[in-house]
């Protein structure tokens, strides 16, 4: 995958464990599988804009604060 979706991962990792979350727990929030989270965390996999979405009311943020600025 590109530098988008590892920064992406990386982003929704961080938001993740500020909030004190484990993955296997915030996949539960997320209702997407322990082994998917961990894919879209580690960047191997493309999210759709409704997923990202979906991630980011889980965290409590906008989608935008989950993007990087720069790749």
């Amino acid at each position: 995958m590109g530098n988008l979706a590892k920064e992406l991962g990386k982003k929704i990792r961080q938001a993740r464990k500020a909030k004190g979350l484990s993955q296997d727990v915030f996949a539960l929030i997320c209702q997407v599988d322990r082994s998917y989270m961990g894919r879209i965390e580690r960047g191997e996999v493309n999210i759709t804009v409704e997923k990202l979405y979906q991630i980011a009311q889980s965290l409590e943020c906008g989608p935008a604060e989950l993007l990087p600025k720069k790749i």
